[in-house]
């Protein structure tokens, strides 16, 4: 057993850290036995205290137990998984949903949001290291591999949704965000193309990769159709009839349909209204809301799929065009 201090953690859980690591990694196994509070006290130069309480919250997790005749030995296998997403969204909720649904009844699931704030995605991946058995996440950013998740053992991280970066050695499964942008409204080009322009509505503080902007474009350009980019919905100055409006952000898409009813105009037949990433509220909102997405859910059961298996997996999921009557 290795167990480094530092200033950055108590010693209390740096040692569970080490011990949950250990067992997570396999170098400990079921039935081991663990240096007894003297022993480890000694070879650490730390209090007896500080180990007491390290193999008292050990044993709470269920990982150890103690008898008069053995001493300490592991109990218990670590099965806790971080799922580390971006920010909550009914279609995130439906990642998780179908991620713990098709896990073990074993195994623990810790969902946590980062904000897209790295000082809070880096505290989180540094405080979670030897806590979790398996790591899902959503990168903190689309083009730059986080340093921080260099930390997680190999083997032990999934990456979702984002990663348009050098991500060769590590499992994936993602959505593309570009060709498959541009190959997904091409196939649908004969209902697309009755509307003269699109108008994308992409906030500026949107952390949608924004590489999405120029196949949308170039797809515009391909078909003949025009293009316009309004970066504040409030920008929008006047709703057009035979536009189809693009959103991104799905805060926005109040905004274009209470616009629409003020100038009288019907949706999927005087303009057209067309969301990136589907949700099930989309489909009860006026008569339907069509849609360009994955399928979350199977993000989350592929997901799943791999901490189970613990098979290597590069995969980019689908991206659909979900027809319904507003467009």
């Amino acid at each position: 057993m290795k167990v480094n201090f530092s200033h950055s953690k108590s010693k209390i859980n740096t040692l569970i850290d080490a011990i949950s690591n250990d067992i997570a990694s396999g170098v400990l196994k079921l039935g081991d036995n663990l240096p007894s509070i003297n022993e480890t006290s000694l070879k650490f130069k730390i209090s007896r205290d500080t180990v007491f309480k390290a193999y008292k919250e050990l044993k709470r997790r269920n990982l150890i137990d103690s008898n008069p005749m053995k001493g300490y030995f592991v109990k218990g296998e670590v099965n806790h998984v971080l799922l580390l997403l971006d920010t909550y969204s009914p279609f995130k909720q439906n990642l998780y949903n179908r991620f713990a649904q098709n896990l073990p009844k074993s195994w623990k699931v810790d969902l946590i949001f980062h904000q897209y704030n790295k000082n809070l995605f880096d505290t989180i991946i540094r405080e979670s290291i030897g806590r979790y058995s398996m790591y899902v996440v959503m990168n903190f950013s689309n083009t730059e591999f986080s340093e921080s998740l260099k930390s997680i053992p190999e083997g032990k991280l999934l990456l979702l949704d984002f990663g348009d970066f050098d991500k060769k050695q590590y499992p994936y499964l993602c959505q593309n965000f570009d060709q498959a942008l541009y190959d997904c409204l091409s196939e649908h080009k004969p209902i697309i193309s009755k509307y003269k322009k699109i108008v994308m509505i992409f906030p500026t503080e949107n952390n949608h990769p924004k590489s999405s902007i120029k196949f949308v474009k170039e797809f515009c350009s391909d078909s003949n159709i025009a293009f316009e980019l309004i970066e504040d919905i409030y920008l929008l100055n006047n709703i057009e009839e035979n536009v189809l409006y693009f959103i991104m952000s799905h805060t926005d898409l109040v905004s274009i349909i209470l616009a629409s009813k003020n100038k009288n105009l019907k949706i999927g037949q005087d303009i057209g209204i067309l969301v990136y990433n589907d949700e099930p509220l989309l489909e009860v909102i006026q008569e339907g809301i069509a849609a360009i997405s994955i399928d979350f859910g199977l993000l989350g059961e592929k997901a799943a799929q791999f901490i189970k298996d613990k098979m290597f997996v590069q995969e980019f999921l689908p991206t659909r065009f979900i027809f319904r009557p507003s467009i």
